[in-house]
């Protein structure tokens, strides 16, 4: 099999010789060019084509978003965003991926090369998830294999298992979602379909601390719906969506017909802080009967036990359909489980949530 070949685009020398050395030293990859900004990507492009470009946003002679733009628009190419971990770089980040990048790596302004080096692992395996996205779906709006960790945290380290069919039947409704790798343009595509009337949303999407608070406000612009960063006890009503925040997990509560959110520290669950399977487990325990499940799209297994729970406390659950998948990750180790009812296209998500109603 050959080499998947990566193209590293930095203005800072440091990054380029840490990830350079860091993806040429791991099997099934080669670094072809680790190189200061576009346009000399340009030129080395000229001579190969990458598989996966590793890109910073922030750069001299051109941003790294008119170069994705660029990208996407005549030979859509799986990118990895390589950003600095601030609220003033999330905003610029998240119009990256609006712009088609497939996954967000985030990188502090000190301790640059212990962190690096530090976060190896996740970065070649992005990298390599990268490699098999589908980016033709990115680019007018392939699973890859979890990370291979010891001692793997369950959602047993945040919360107790929820016991079967626990739940009595409300007019109450409750709809969860959780996805990864993609979803930013997935969750677009859904809420901002849905008009100002639809179920109560829960949301995970495995995005880094410091972003989520933008991406939320960004969706909130675009939507009929209300979109915030979850906080606790915030409510969980009709016509909002409530997203968790990064480098925590959330937790559905219930109180009498009233359903709130608890926004809770632990460990990382599935190698995620926040997990899909966290939010599950506790939608299980506190909704029942009166749930929707939705995984999308996303590398790994986090959600498909929680999914499995969710069904066995009488909810409805739903996977994405692998055509419209960046990456058919986590939908599909929720089928292998038995916790999916029944698949469906992204453009069929938002019908199926106004059916709660």
């Amino acid at each position: 099999m050959n080499p998947i070949k990566v193209l590293v685009v930095d203005d800072s020398a440091v990054v380029r010789q840490v990830i350079g050395g860091m993806l040429a030293a791991a099997p099934g990859l080669q670094v072809m060019a680790a190189v200061a900004d576009p346009l000399l990507a340009i030129e080395r492009m000229r001579q190969q084509w990458p598989d996966v470009i590793v890109l910073d946003v922030e750069m001299p002679r051109m941003d790294g978003i008119t170069f994705l733009r660029k990208i996407m628009s005549e030979r859509p190419t799986p990118v990895v965003i390589c950003s600095t971990l601030t609220e003033k770089g999330a905003k610029t980040t998240l119009e990256a991926m609006a712009a088609g990048a497939v996954a967000i790596v985030t990188k502090p302004k000190l301790g640059l090369k212990q962190f690096l080096t530090d976060a190896a692992d996740d970065l070649v395996a992005t990298v390599k998830a990268a490699a098999r996205a589908n980016v033709r779906r990115l680019a007018v709006n392939a699973a890859a294999p979890p990370l291979v960790a010891v001692g793997k945290n369950t959602a047993d380290v945040i919360l107790t298992a929820a016991s079967p069919r626990a739940m009595t039947q409300t007019t109450e409704r409750v709809v969860a979602i959780g996805t990864s790798t993609g979803g930013t343009q997935a969750l677009e595509e859904v809420l901002t379909a849905l008009p100002r009337v639809c179920p109560g949303i829960v949301i995970v999407q495995h995005m880094p601390e410091k972003f989520t608070a933008a991406f939320a406000a960004r969706l909130d612009g675009l939507c009929h719906i209300s979109v915030k960063e979850a906080e606790s006890n915030d409510r969980v009503v009709n016509g909002r969506a409530l997203i968790a925040p990064g480098g925590r997990h959330l937790v559905l509560k219930r109180s009498g017909a009233q359903y709130f959110v608890e926004v809770v520290d632990g460990p990382l669950v599935n190698r995620h802080r926040p997990s899909v399977d966290v939010l599950f487990r506790s939608v299980a325990k506190s909704a029942g009967v009166n749930a929707l499940g939705i995984i999308m799209t996303g590398m790994g297994d986090d959600g498909a036990a929680g999914m499995l729970e969710m069904r066995g406390a009488g909810a409805k659950t739903v996977a994405q359909d692998e055509e419209s998948c960046v990456v058919f990750g986590m939908p599909k180790e929720a089928i292998k489980r038995g916790g999916v009812e029944r698949t469906l296209p992204l453009s069929g998500m938002a019908q199926e949530i106004l059916k709660q109603l």
